[in-house]
Parts: structure tokens; C-alpha cells; sequence
């Protein structure tokens, strides 16, 4: 397979944008496929065996394409599928988990007040289970399931500053924000929602999300395959969705530019 393959990165529907577009900024050579599955969303309501059954019927679409990694730009297909795709698929598959490890290590060493934003399928399932018991023997975790603000980014009221901060202010209000650390973005939509996250905490609370290190990951993964597209590539990102109506085509290449 050469270099200059194209890149898979899925979604339930728009929040992975928000990883293709890291993806693009920190590797511009690459040619990635990106699609969302807005007609099927949102997962993290769906049962584990949906998700797997969804997933892998994008990776073939992909796999149809040529692609040489694909990445699952999202925590919920991570949590229900990864697994199962690496067994069934011989190229990188790139999965993503809440950056709770990355929310503990602030603390260099002193213990963390934490919360867990995700999807309520992330926040029960094993993976997420796992990852958490590294961690709650020295730390405080919060998990907090926030399935409205999927619905936000997909029906495009990113603009809808009230509907927002009225959402954000039902699933946090009973928290003590002064006392937490920091708040994991769990979710890829839920990066869309970053400046509004920064409103509602203080200063001193921190708003982590994975999409750097996902980038950063992928990198690695693909010059240690020898798959890194040349410099003298051109990237880009192609968009498609399930949802195939104008206005979803729109608010795509609105997510990537934004």
C-alpha cells in the first residue's frame, strides 16, 4: 500500500471533524476520508452490538477506498468496537479513550478532582471501566454523561449560546466547579463545545480532550509502518456523511473550517 493512501476517520456523525481537522493541521500532507454517520446517531445511546455492526460496516467503505489507517474518531465506537476491528483488519486502527490519564498526570503526583464528560454508552462500558481503575485508587472521578450536547452539535446550534449554557448548567450545576481539576472531554462532539466549557468553569479548572494526542498517535503509528505521506504531498480532507441532505453537507464544512 503506498504512502500517499488516504486516512479513514469515522464518526457516529459530526464531533470527529474536530479530530480530522487536528489530524490536518499536524500531519497537512495527508489525504484523509472522513465520514459521520449523522444518520445513524447518536451511538452513545445504541447497544454495544449496534455499534460494532455500524463501525464495521464503515471500515469496509473504507477498507473499498484503499485506506491505509483508519481512525475511530470516536470514544463510544472505541469502547464497543475497536477490538473487534483490529482482529478483522490487517492496517492500523487508531482508537480513542477519554484523556483521563493526561487530566491525573496535571497533578504531578497530588491527587485530582476529575470529571468524566462522555456519552452514556463510554462512561458504562468495560473500556472505559479499565482505563478508570488506574486511576480512582489515588484520584476522584466524576462521570458525568452529557448525551444532549451530541444532539447540539448535530442539529448545527453551536451558535444557540442559551441553549448551550442552559445544558451545560443541568448536567454541571451540581458540581462544586471551584474544587475540580479538570473536566475530560470524552466525547469528539464535545470539543466543539470548548469556549462554552471555559465560561462555566473557573480559571483554575482545566478542559482536556484527546484530540492532539490522537494526531500525535496516528503519526507515530504510520512512520513506524514506513506510511507517512511524502512532503511533497498534497492533504486534504474529504468529507461524506449518511446524512447526504445539503444542510449536513453545510455544517460539515462549516465544523472543519471553524
Amino acid at each position: 500500500m503506498a504512502s500517499t493512501a488516504p486516512i479513514g476517520v469515522f464518526d457516529s456523525g459530526l464531533g470527529g471533524i474536530s479530530v480530522a481537522r487536528q489530524i490536518h493541521r499536524d500531519m497537512p500532507h495527508e489525504h484523509i476520508l472522513y465520514f459521520g454517520d449523522s444518520a445513524n446517531a447518536p451511538y452513545g445511546t445504541k447497544t454495544p452490538q449496534e455499534v460494532r455492526t455500524l463501525s464495521s460496516a464503515i471500515v469496509e467503505r473504507f477498507m473499498a477506498r484503499g485506506v491505509k489507517a483508519v481512525v475511530i474518531a470516536c470514544n463510544t465506537a472505541t469502547s464497543a468496537a475497536v477490538n473487534q476491528l483490529r482482529d478483522q483488519y490487517s492496517i492500523p486502527i487508531i482508537g480513542m479513550e477519554p484523556a483521563l490519564k493526561v487530566a491525573c498526570d496535571r497533578g504531578h503526583g497530588n491527587p485530582q478532582r476529575i470529571i468524566v464528560a462522555a456519552t452514556p454508552l463510554t462512561l458504562r462500558e468495560k473500556k472505559f471501566s479499565a482505563l478508570m481503575s488506574r486511576f480512582e485508587s489515588s484520584h476522584v472521578i466524576f462521570r458525568e454523561p452529557c448525551p444532549d450536547l451530541v444532539e447540539i452539535v448535530e442539529h448545527g446550534q453551536l451558535d444557540d449560546r442559551d441553549l448551550i449554557m442552559e445544558t451545560l448548567h443541568r448536567y454541571f450545576d451540581h458540581y462544586d466547579l471551584a474544587t475540580i481539576d479538570s473536566i475530560v472531554l470524552g466525547c469528539t462532539h464535545f470539543v466543539f463545545f470548548r469556549s462554552y466549557f471555559e465560561r462555566l468553569a473557573p480559571s483554575s479548572t482545566a478542559i482536556i480532550d484527546g484530540n492532539e494526542g490522537t494526531a500525535h498517535h496516528l503519526e507515530v503509528v504510520l512512520e513506524s509502518w514506513g506510511k507517512l505521506a511524502p512532503a511533497h504531498a498534497t492533504g486534504r480532507v474529504d468529507l461524506s456523511n449518511s446524512d447526504t441532505s445539503e444542510r449536513m453537507t453545510r455544517l460539515a464544512r462549516s465544523l472543519l473550517t471553524a
